[in-house]
């Protein structure tokens, strides 16, 4: 068995669906049913990258149906070779008084990033905090960049909510470079990201990351106009929910060996295929509303050593 990790860090809007209303938002996105999390199942996970990677100018038939499995229609013949997992959050990004936008974790989504990096053979170089910030404070990567003086203590402001800025024994700028430098694309064009993620990188309770993520995606209005008239038509008024720009989510990859009769490959050269695939395109489209310019995130692979 050979195992990655793909990053997928959102360029533009991501509005992977439900499809029904479970608020008063007629289109929410995806999440976790324990947490609240922002989340994308696995099989729109699987979905997309097939169509993606069935351009033969990034895969050939061959590997394609070695790596991804048959068509539809004859499904039964074997399966495919690489499996998903579902994208699950590890950084989201808020609006901040100081610095303009930080990106913001939880321990509990820390740990739970650790132990899944852990099990693909892709063991980070810090470790999990053994506590966690109190309801109202702030571990901040560098307070210089996000905190601000409030009657003589440094507090950081996140949309309408202050937190006091205190220090803690956790490395936070250590975390945000492990993941600058693993998690984040590494083309020219992302050094800025790169250099600002340590520096921006926030940990806050795990009450407060979730309350975040549940109430500060973007929510959009969309209407249908009559097009003889110009004017909105009668009850076409709906909402849709979508992750925010520089979101960053992860997904565990395994890869076993192929079970296509025309190209046996060993799972090491399956999880090969698909990350020399992606070498040739660093962007993949992901969710609704595609002709709109939503849902395009940049990718990056962790890891394929069986």
């Amino acid at each position: 068995m050979s195992k990655s990790m793909l990053f997928l860090f959102t360029e533009t809007s991501l509005h992977a669906g439900t499809g029904r209303a479970m608020s008063t938002v007629d289109l929410p996105i995806q999440r976790e049913r324990a947490t609240g999390y922002p989340m994308i199942q696995a099989s729109g996970i699987k979905g997309r990258l097939r169509a993606h990677y069935s351009d033969r100018t990034l895969m050939d038939e061959k590997d394609f149906f070695a790596v991804f499995g048959p068509e539809t229609a004859n499904a039964a013949d074997y399966a495919g070779a690489l499996s998903f997992g579902d994208a699950r959050l590890l950084l989201f990004p808020v609006r901040s008084l100081a610095g303009v936008f930080v990106w913001i974790a939880s321990v509990d989504v820390l740990a739970h990033f650790h132990r899944q990096a852990t099990a693909l053979g892709q063991t980070p170089t810090w470790s999990v905090p053994t506590t966690q910030p109190g309801e109202e404070q702030a571990w901040a990567g560098s307070e210089a960049e996000i905190a601000i003086a409030v009657e003589g203590e440094k507090r950081v402001v996140l949309e309408e909510y202050s937190f006091k800025s205190v220090s803690s024994s956790v490395d936070v700028a250590a975390i945000g470079k492990w993941l600058a430098d693993n998690a984040l694309p590494q083309s020219d064009e992302y050094q800025y990201w790169r250099d600002n993620l340590p520096k921006k990188l926030c940990i806050l309770h795990q009450d407060a990351f979730r309350d975040f993520t549940l109430y500060a995606t973007e929510v959009q209005t969309h209407i249908k106009l009559d097009p003889s008239k110009k004017t909105v038509e009668p009850g076409a008024l709906w909402t849709s929910e979508s992750l925010p720009v520089d979101t960053l989510l992860y997904v565990p990859l395994t890869a076993q060996s192929s079970r296509y009769d025309k190209n046996k490959i060993g799972a090491t050269d399956v999880l090969r295929k698909i990350t020399a695939a992606s070498h040739k395109v660093t962007r993949i489209n992901f969710g609704g509303d595609e002709t709109t310019g939503q849902g395009f995130v940049a990718i990056r692979f962790l890891g394929g050593e069986s």
